[in-house]
């Protein structure tokens, strides 16, 4: 069981009656709410939804906490003929009943931690609000709010919320030790509250520099998770160079010497043609010094389809479309590219993100990529080969007509079929 942090001797901070607060109330609530009286079991909103209120954002949904075990909640839903859904989260302690069959509230037991081992936590069930609020990572996130707006706050979250100031609860190596995790929800929610990007502890800094190695024991598909909210929210830029300096790099799949002035220089530009649909695929590109940086990365963050052939594709394109500065190049390579359509164009599109070229990624983002005037059995009939060589056929002849500015007929594609199967050498089907 984890060490005690030194807790505020009365929790109660403030009772709050704000717009935010008064959001969260739907009648389905209300209705939850009652029922727990009725059983007399107390609920309160934990974590995230306290910290969103309190900074006057309404949030987007609530976690409940509460003194009632599993088990109990399971008893009285049962009784009230309530139903409930995702039982997988039983085992974590979460019941989710579905209140008038209109709305799902995720309600989890009070715990504590009893064995850790760097990724995840055996737990036991708690009565104890205090024991539950020393187990969490951050005192902004150890928060709780009672239904009647009172806010109780055990290790000083509020004045570290309005100082926006990001703290572990108690001491920070033994909460990242818990879950290496928590080193990169340090550097995720330093984006969320604070207001300048160097108002870190030192000592925090080098407490996680210490631990860095531990997120070797860390999923990949974890680590992406928390990378991508870090590289979409404020600082992204400034919060990844702090991680390379503590030494997480090779850790997390990125090269030993990761191009961190590249990576400065595409997130200005990234940020300059649309600030509000960062790709964090594309900026963390930037970091990578050859395309086969890209496999070593997916092997070790899990990327999606997508991620994995966006990062391959701009690592090989990004020196050749450096210097391009016309529209007609940035098309043709659409066709040159694997994949649909539309992820083709997407790719592309990524690329002159990458450069910071705004006009031309206006511009391609406007144009549709029309289609292609031949059809395969035209080529045949005129004496193409079937099956893979067709495929080379087809991508030869589309490059001319993109050369021509993709203004070419069907008949005029097909004099340069004899031109094509030379090249290629094929021979014409008699």
């Amino acid at each position: 069981m984890e060490a005690s942090a030194i807790a505020r001797p009365d929790p109660v901070v403030m009772k709050i009656d704000s717009p935010e607060f008064r959001s969260i109330f739907t009648k389905e609530l209300e209705d939850l709410i009652g029922l727990f009286k009725k059983y007399n079991y107390e609920i309160r909103v934990a974590g995230g939804a306290v910290r969103d209120i309190l900074m006057g954002k309404c949030p987007k949904d609530i976690d409940i906490a509460t003194t009632a075990t599993p088990t109990e909640m399971k008893e009285i839903f049962n009784k009230e003929n309530i139903r409930m859904v995702n039982m997988n989260g039983e085992k974590h302690g979460t019941i989710t009943p579905r209140i008038n069959d209109k709305e799902n509230f995720e309600i989890t037991t009070l715990r504590i931690d009893a064995v850790t081992d760097g990724r995840h936590a055996e737990v036991i069930h708690t009565t104890d609000w205090l024991l539950d609020a020393n187990r969490r990572d951050l005192t902004i996130n150890s928060m709780f709010l009672g239904f009647d707006g009172k806010v109780y706050d055990y290790f000083y979250g509020y004045e570290d919320l309005q100082k926006r100031r990001v703290a572990f609860v108690g001491d920070p190596d033994l909460r990242i030790k818990e879950d290496y995790l928590r080193i990169l929800r340090y550097f995720r929610f330093y984006g969320r509250i604070a207001e300048n990007d160097d108002n870190h502890d030192e000592e925090t800094l080098r407490i996680i520099a210490k631990n860095a190695a531990g997120l070797a024991k860390i999923s990949g598909e974890r680590i992406w998770q928390e990378w991508k909210k870090i590289l979409t929210g404020n600082f992204g830029c400034d919060l990844t160079i702090r991680m390379i300096n503590c030494g997480l790099a090779p850790h997390m799949g990125l090269p030993d010497q990761p191009n961190t002035d590249e990576f400065k220089a595409v997130f200005k530009r990234v940020e300059a043609v649309h600030k509000d649909e960062i790709q964090p695929i594309t900026v963390l590109s930037a970091l990578l010094l050859v395309p086969e940086d890209a496999i070593t990365l997916n092997l070790r963050l899990k990327f999606t389809v997508f991620e994995r052939e966006l990062s391959y594709f701009l690592t090989q394109n990004r020196e050749e479309f450096k210097e391009v500065d016309e529209l007609l190049p940035y098309q043709q390579l659409t066709l040159h590219t694997l994949g649909s359509a539309k992820l083709k164009k997407e790719y592309v599109l990524e690329l002159l993100r990458y450069h910071g070229k705004r006009d031309l990624y206006n511009q391609l983002k406007e144009w549709q990529i029309p289609a292609f005037p031949i059809k395969g059995n035209a080529l045949i009939e005129k004496g193409a080969p079937k099956g893979q060589q067709l495929g080379r056929v087809m991508s030869e002849l589309k490059m001319i007509w993109a050369a021509n500015e993709f203004n070419m007929s069907e008949s005029e594609l097909l004099e340069h079929l004899p031109s094509v199967l030379e090249k290629l050498e094929i021979s014409k089907k008699v």
